[in-house]
């Protein structure tokens, strides 16, 4: 469907432009996710994924950590941020109005799942996070701010997905460190 691929085209030239370094290959690396989760994943998911965090890329409408009392408030507000923007994006591409409204709610629901698609969704952001933006992450945030990102992002995980963090491994000796205490404070066992 040509509008569907020009959608994808248009999300995937957008966070192109974002001033956060990891956001392309954080966009391309969770839409490869969810395809290992769910080799046959429709259309809906598949835009879900490659644009979740699309308002990152777009300063005049991004939203700051900043403006929230907590954490969890932000991340709500970035994802149905995200979301309105994708359904204006897709109603421009000419995208079937089902699949905007999917779209919209897998989008709102990135961050914390709720359904086996939104779950995808959350596990396929997740485990990108750690598999891409985790280093970057690391290099302009304190210990304590990366262990806490850690915890939080391990933490929503399903437990299916969550061996996954424990392939993964980093060229810094300070991050695996830091993982592996993540981990362990999130009461997990790192035994396989």
């Amino acid at each position: 469907m040509k509008s569907i691929e020009y959608t994808k085209q248009k999300i995937r030239d957008i966070v192109a432009r974002s001033t956060v370094p990891e956001d392309p290959v954080h966009s391309r690396n969770t839409l490869a996710w969810l395809l290992k989760l769910k080799p046959d994943a429709d259309d809906a998911l598949q835009i879900a994924a490659l644009g979740h965090d699309i308002e990152r890329a777009l300063t005049e409408l991004k939203i700051l950590c900043t403006d929230f009392a907590n954490y969890d408030e932000f991340k709500v507000a970035h994802a149905r941020n995200s979301a309105e923007i994708l359904s204006e994006i897709m109603l421009e591409c000419g995208v079937q109005g089902h699949i905007i409204e999917d779209v919209y709610r897998l989008v709102c629901r990135h961050e914390t799942g709720g359904d086996q698609r939104a779950d995808l969704i959350r596990d396929a952001d997740s485990i990108s996070f750690f598999e891409v933006n985790l280093p970057l992450y690391f290099k302009r945030s304190s210990w304590e701010e990366t262990k806490r990102r850690c915890i939080w992002g391990y933490k929503r995980l399903s437990a299916e997905v969550k061996p996954h963090v424990f392939t993964l491994s980093y060229c810094n000796r300070k991050l695996n460190a830091l993982v592996k205490q993540a981990i362990k404070e999130a009461g997990e066992n790192q035994e396989n």
